[in-house]
């Protein structure tokens, strides 16, 4: 197993942490067990824990189809259904290529099946942006499209584990014939199996998030939706999409950026300010607690539970991401440097 470091939490105590060689990290978890996935040397890792993230098994390369798409929240996923890890890639063999691949591994990550293309049109995924969830049974992944004029989102789902994939499906197509060029979609799936879809719309110069849901889990997702009562005008792409999880029995939770502060939107309330930053990840604990954490300058910050202000979680730190464990412990990971940190957040 891989041996806990020190290394420095600022939010309550010194705590111990695990890291290893890595970049643009991402986690799933169901009980105390954890999964972990990350990039290394344009290959995807994979490493898993049954303590709740204290300690990792070696990490090891998955099945290789190509060199995987990195940074800015390009980087592979994961999710963990009925005992079954998926995971889920761009990968490609240049910078004009990408197709998004997903492999299925039933026996703790010893042996992996796969790779499955999930987009139909070659090399349409080849901005390298994705984002997975499980829920409900349903696996479900949404990709920046490039297969027709403009930048599209389209998604694809699984009933069965990963072992089997329905046809990509258009969730959105903007008004203005592209969606926001290079910020990465978020994916929700509820506990009944419904499907949430965030993603940086670009609408009359502006670059605000929007969200489409579908009560199936499949191609028949509702109008978009706006988030947040204000907007954010910028003839760019800001290079951040937010996160979105499912609140237990109550609608989908929301966290994402606009101009310079970070914003979270809970079901029928206006959105909260929490300050300034970029890159929010949020999770819900299974009583309903909301949490979160974003970059900050060089660093990443933690609003946990009814703590009113951030606190600093780690002085250097980028691409983090927020987990909720069963007992309603805090699992953290991020990268610094080149290097995967995870570590259990303090309330």
């Amino acid at each position: 197993m891989i041996g806990a470091l020190l290394v420095t939490l600022m939010s309550v105590t010194p705590q111990t942490a695990v890291t290893m060689p890595g970049t643009q990290p991402q986690m799933t978890a169901v009980g105390r067990r954890v999964g972990l996935v990350f990039g290394r040397e344009g290959a995807v890792y994979f490493a898993s824990s049954r303590d709740g993230g204290r300690s990792f098994g070696e990490p090891a390369p998955l099945p290789r189809a190509g060199r995987l798409h990195l940074g800015h929240r390009r980087g592979p996923r994961v999710a963990l259904v009925d005992g079954t890890y998926v995971v889920t890639a761009i990968v490609g063999n240049g910078r004009e290529d990408g197709d998004l691949l997903a492999w299925r591994s039933a026996d703790d990550g010893r042996t992996w099946i796969g790779p499955k293309h999930l987009n139909r049109v070659e090399a349409s995924a080849r901005e390298g942006l994705h984002g997975m969830a499980s829920g409900g049974g349903l696996v479900a992944v949404a990709w920046l499209d490039l297969r027709g004029p403009g930048t599209r989102v389209y998604a694809a789902v699984s009933r069965d584990r990963g072992a089997t994939w329905s046809e990509d499906f258009l969730a959105y197509a903007s008004p203005s014939g592209s969606v926001c060029e290079c910020c990465h979609p978020s994916v929700a799936v509820s506990a009944k199996g419904e499907l949430a879809i965030m993603f940086r719309n670009h609408v009359g110069g502006a670059r605000d998030l929007y969200l489409v849901r579908s009560a199936e889990g499949g191609p028949r997702a509702g109008p978009a939706v706006k988030l947040g009562q204000g907007t954010w005008l910028l003839d760019a792409c800001p290079m951040d999409g937010g996160s979105v999880v499912f609140a237990g029995e109550g609608g989908p939770v929301t966290v994402w950026r606009r101009d310079k502060e970070v914003f979270l939107a809970r079901p029928g309330a206006p959105e909260e300010r929490l300050g300034e930053g970029r890159d929010p990840v949020v999770a819900t604990a299974p009583d309903g607690t909301t949490h979160v954490v974003w970059r900050r300058g060089d660093g990443l910050v933690a609003s946990t539970g009814p703590q009113p202000r951030p606190r600093v979680l780690a002085e250097r730190g980028q691409a983090p991401v927020l987990l909720a464990l069963g007992d309603g412990s805090l699992l953290a990971a991020w990268q610094q440097d080149e290097r995967v940190v995870v570590a259990p957040v303090g309330p």
